[in-house]
């Protein structure tokens, strides 16, 4: 069965965030642990995510945050890796952040397999456009969750169920169309 790993951005996603609600309330979930969630190092979080991803392949990556970001940033540096299907939440920009401003620049190519970036219209992390110029740079689908902030639980979410919903969609895309990830993604020599 195909295994879920979710992605915490700057700062984690401790309860009651959806993300920890998520990991407790599926089977098949599982939080990435990211060292030192405070103060984050690029080349770290890669390693461990890459790690994760060779222990579970063929998963289904859900970042939130800065944890979208690291995941486009792996999908786009290790396109070996064998992930099946992404589900961007909430994309924080990294340009003229003191804290996550060297996870920069943010990819702006293919990621090469089903992928949906969820966004809102007032998220203080980023635009709107900027989110829905990154969905059209990644090749995926765009959620338009309204005004719903930065999708956290400041602004509401504790428990998400309509996250499990997309992630089963990108899972069905990602069955019916599989040809499309094996295809798409080469190793650059």
């Amino acid at each position: 069965m195909t295994k879920t790993l979710i992605v915490p951005g700057l700062d984690g996603s401790p309860d009651p965030h959806w993300q920890h609600w998520w990991a407790a309330t599926d089977p098949m979930a599982l939080m990435v642990d990211l060292s030192d969630a405070s103060r984050p190092v690029p080349a770290v979080w890669e390693t461990e995510l890459a790690s994760t991803i060779l222990h579970h392949p063929d998963c289904i990556l859900v970042g939130h945050s800065l944890g979208a970001v690291l995941v486009a940033r792996i999908l786009t540096k290790w396109p070996q890796l064998r992930v099946r299907a992404a589900l961007l939440v909430a994309p924080a920009e990294t340009a003229g952040s003191d804290r996550i401003g060297h996870f920069g620049p943010i990819p702006e190519r293919s990621l090469d397999i089903p992928a949906m970036v969820v966004a809102s219209r007032n998220d203080p992390w980023m635009r709107f456009t900027r989110a829905r110029g990154l969905a059209l740079e990644w090749e995926a689908d765009l959620i338009d969750l309204g005004f719903a902030g930065h999708i956290n639980v400041a602004s509401g979410f504790g428990p998400w169920p309509e996250g499990k919903v997309l992630r089963d969609r990108l899972m069905l895309a990602s069955s019916v169309h599989p040809q499309r990830a094996a295809a798409g993604r080469r190793v650059a020599l």
